[in-house]
């Protein structure tokens, strides 16, 4: 589930909305020592306590702190809380300000004439995933997905669609598995590796544990994914023994890191030439808009 904080009046409350999940984890009631603030960031102490004085009251709800760093805006630390509830788990941040007396909720967004400009930059020189479409199209569309997200799943065909029904654009899936999630870090490093053997073998493996979601569990994964593998066109005991290796570890981790370092916190994202969407199974005809849109901008 993806997260929102909103402010109702003067007190700040959890809502969630459809997204990301994360793995939750409890957290205690403030105490001493707890990190040190620095750089007038504040400490996990005072941002456990602030937590607990909004949330402690519903035994129900969980929290663990992800990160405490400074934030692209002068003067705003930004928080970054894994929370769970009754309603769902995922992650959501907010800003604190430099005297420590305010928080803010919400996003803070590229602003100006190009606000998209810095994020296509980077995507276009950094997304190296499994791409299709010509190169030299007017629309980059980069996906971050799980492969065991069920809602990556659900906006798979609406993704397909829109590829189908715009050829110009180019298309660059990219692994970004939730830690939530038992299977998605072993099914990301086996589609790595499919993608390295046959880039057509690729979207066909990757289609099938869509479809296969239910039948794979953490124990027999391994099993199962060699065997869809192997029937996407490759021979599933090269791409089992790619996925076990260091460096097909790290290639998935680096393509996790990009995302983060673009704020993505939810599967799936998509960037149309650097603007992050949501993407579900009903929201077809605003990405095609979007699409039409980025390519008359270009």
């Amino acid at each position: 589930m993806r997260m929102q904080l909103e402010m109702i009046l003067s007190v700040l409350i959890l809502v969630f909305v459809a997204g990301a999940q994360q793995e939750p984890g409890r957290a205690k009631p403030a105490s001493r020592g707890g990190t040190p603030a620095s750089a007038n960031l504040p400490s996990e102490e005072e941002v456990n306590a602030f937590l607990h004085a909004t949330f402690g009251y519903d035994p129900q709800l969980t929290w663990k702190i992800s990160s405490i760093k400074p934030s692209e805006v002068s003067g705003l630390a930004e928080v970054s809380v894994q929370m769970s509830g009754p309603q769902g788990q995922g992650t959501q941040n907010f800003f604190v300000s430099q005297d420590g007396k305010h928080a803010v909720v919400g996003e803070i967004i590229p602003f100006g004439s190009h606000p998209f400009e810095k994020a296509r930059q980077e995507l276009e020189k950094r997304a190296s995933g499994p791409s299709r479409g010509p190169a030299t199209a007017p629309v980059l569309i980069v996906e971050f997905s799980d492969l065991q997200c069920p809602h990556c799943k659900e906006a798979n065909p609406t993704i397909e669609r829109l590829l189908k029904e715009d050829p110009n654009v180019r298309f660059v899936f990219q692994n970004f598995p939730l830690p939530s999630h038992n299977w998605a870090q072993k099914a990301a490093s086996y589609a790595d590796c499919v993608g390295k053997l046959s880039g057509d073998a690729f979207w066909t493996f990757i289609d099938s544990v869509y479809a296969g979601q239910n039948e794979i569990t953490a124990d027999n994964a391994d099993g199962k994914l060699t065997q869809l593998a192997d029937q996407a066109g490759v021979k599933g005991s090269e791409a089992a023994a790619c996925a076990s290796r260091s460096e097909t570890q790290a290639r998935v981790q680096a393509s996790a890191n990009l995302g983060k370092s673009l704020g993505v916190n939810s599967t799936p994202t998509l960037f149309i030439n650097g603007r992050p969407v949501g993407v579900s199974d009903n929201n077809y005809e605003v990405l095609k808009k979007l699409v039409d849109f980025s390519a008359k901008e270009r």
